[in-house]
């Protein structure tokens, strides 16, 4: 999502769970260790995993459907109240969408993940805890909000990993956009910002889409972080609009 200044407590929430996270993840790895030093002299047994192939490291804003393409992205979900709501949207207009999703948020409903997966939607990682201030941390943070919220998504959604990586707020760096292609998610920014995340009413996000499509064909929108009724009725009418324009529904490339 872009930097917004609202919705600072849904976001203190999502932060506040990301640690806890962290600090289960710690204790386990302790627990772990000792648990090993006094087990059996066993030697430890590893398995390889499947190569991830790289992408491209520059961020993503075209679509896989051409010039007259169009990519529908959802940040921030699942949200089991408005991730329904959306793909019930979708369905009934024969979209698919892109879903960038927070590690924890996935992590906690991998129901809704695995749904979203089954309709034919792409999974995008939006990091551990949605910090949009990312850019201005360590290499060492960096990699753990990328990796951590692509190991949650990834097993929430039964081993489909992410495609893309949207760092919160557009807060890429060099190095984060190298990490994510190493892993096969392809850095993706968005050209128009609906601003639904402001809640200005559902005429100003859909006149905000048609006045600024021509800048480029990706769309941002959300499903989580407080009341996305407007949302949703918002792609209610920008779905058939743009079928009406002649675009095509597709996904950014890679």
């Amino acid at each position: 999502m872009a930097r917004h200044s609202g919705g600072r407590g849904w976001y203190g929430k999502v932060l506040g769970a990301a640690l806890g996270v962290t600090m289960l993840a710690a204790g386990a790895s302790v627990w772990t260790a000792q648990a090993g030093a006094v087990g059996s002299s066993s030697p430890k047994v590893t398995t390889s995993k499947p190569a991830v192939k790289p992408v491209d490291i520059t961020i993503a804003h075209a679509s896989d459907k051409g010039a007259h393409g169009v990519n529908i992205t959802i940040d921030d979900g699942p949200d089991p109240t408005w991730t329904p709501q959306v793909l019930a949207v979708l369905r009934e207009y024969g979209v698919k969408a892109t879903f960038c999703m927070v590690g924890t948020q996935a992590q906690e409903y991998p129901d809704l993940v695995k749904q979203v997966v089954a309709a034919g939607h792409r999974l995008c990682d939006h990091s551990v805890s949605h910090d949009t201030t990312m850019d201005k941390k360590s290499e060492a943070y960096q990699s753990k909000e990328i990796l951590d919220a692509e190991a949650m998504i990834t097993k929430a959604s039964g081993g489909v990993r992410p495609m893309y990586y949207r760092a919160p707020g557009g807060a890429f760096t060099p190095y984060s956009r190298k990490l994510a292609a190493s892993r096969g998610m392809r850095p993706l920014g968005w050209n128009v910002d609906s601003k639904d995340f402001e809640r200005p009413g559902v005429d100003a996000i859909v006149a905000t889409v048609q006045q600024e499509l021509p800048g480029g064909p990706t769309i941002l929108f959300h499903d989580a972080g407080g009341d996305r009724s407007q949302t949703v009725e918002a792609l209610r009418r920008v779905l058939p609009w743009l079928k009406e324009q002649g675009y095509t529904f597709g996904f950014p490339v890679r």
